[in-house]
């Protein structure tokens, strides 16, 4: 169990949806930071219901979102890329978190069976319609019917910080991989350059719907107790710009887009000597 310690580290406040304050306290036994209270259950769905949560549309209202959404298909391809290369015969990926189900239709259409876990309606709803089975995204409490050892790739593209019993949900994923598959895991990363200009500003803490903060060594910490092992990281360029331009949004009230490319930009050169990106994937396998 990640169990916080008393003191706490910083404190935050949900800039998108409430405006309520929270705070960051480390893990007892993990470099994890934990949002504090956790909201639970139906209390912690409130704070995804806003037009501005952008991983639940596909809404172009503005330059910022059309640039995310161009920006968006960039990485649809290098994930698409990352998973070719763990591709057995059958080609099999769950993707938790499917959000809008663009990654599934792009890895459907180039010959992968798919399947989606989604627990927001209007978002699994779209996800739906741009599949050719409208029946392949689950809705949370239907992962039960997800079968043992039946998936060549499992896929968290941002989705783990959101998930309430961390442990027992990164166990259950595991168990749907086959014998030789793969964990792909991605999350912001809290000892990054632009995590540290930000700070309580850094638009990647989130709260509260990132319930956790991960650093490379916190994340391994965990997924070795798991008995799991991070074969490899890779850097996620793009997020370092995304989260700054939403950052001094936050910290200013206004997109000052040239300050927040110049920190991307100091976040991803200086991340070349420390490893320390904005965001990373981690390549999981078996122990």
């Amino acid at each position: 169990m990640i169990i916080p310690q008393k003191t706490t580290v910083l404190h935050c406040e949900d800039f998108s949806v409430s405006g309520e304050k929270f705070e960051l306290k480390r893990a007892t036994d993990f470099d994890i930071l934990i949002t504090t209270p956790q909201p639970k259950g139906e209390e912690l769905g409130q704070y995804y219901k806003s037009e501005d949560y952008i991983s639940h549309t596909d809404g172009k209202r503005n330059v910022f979102e059309r640039v995310y959404h161009a920006v968006k298909s960039v990485a649809l391809q290098n994930k698409l890329k990352l998973i070719n290369s763990y591709a057995s015969e059958e080609k099999s990926v769950l993707d938790v978190g499917c959000g809008t189900g663009d990654f599934l239709a792009l890895a459907q259409k180039n010959g992968w069976s798919v399947r989606g876990v989604e627990p927001n309606d209007a978002a699994r709803k779209l996800a739906q319609q741009k599949l050719k089975n409208n029946q392949s995204v689950l809705n949370a409490n239907e992962t039960e019917t997800l079968k043992i050892s039946s998936f060549d790739v499992v896929t968290l593209w941002h989705v783990l910080e959101h998930l309430p019993d961390l442990e027992e949900q990164i166990t259950f994923y595991t168990s749907l991989l086959k014998p030789n598959g793969k964990l792909i895991i991605a999350v912001p990363n809290y000892k990054s350059y632009d995590a540290n200009y930000y700070k309580a500003f850094w638009a990647a803490y989130d709260v509260p719907r990132h319930l956790w903060h991960f650093s490379k060594k916190g994340l391994s910490q965990l997924l070795e107790q798991q008995q799991l092992l991070v074969e490899k990281t890779l850097p996620m360029f793009f997020d370092a710009f995304y989260v700054s331009l939403l950052s001094e949004k936050y910290k200013t009230g206004k997109m000052n887009v040239f300050n927040a490319f110049r920190i991307g930009m100091l976040s991803n050169m200086k991340a070349k000597r420390s490893g320390e990106y904005s965001s990373l994937i981690y390549m999981v396998k078996k122990a």
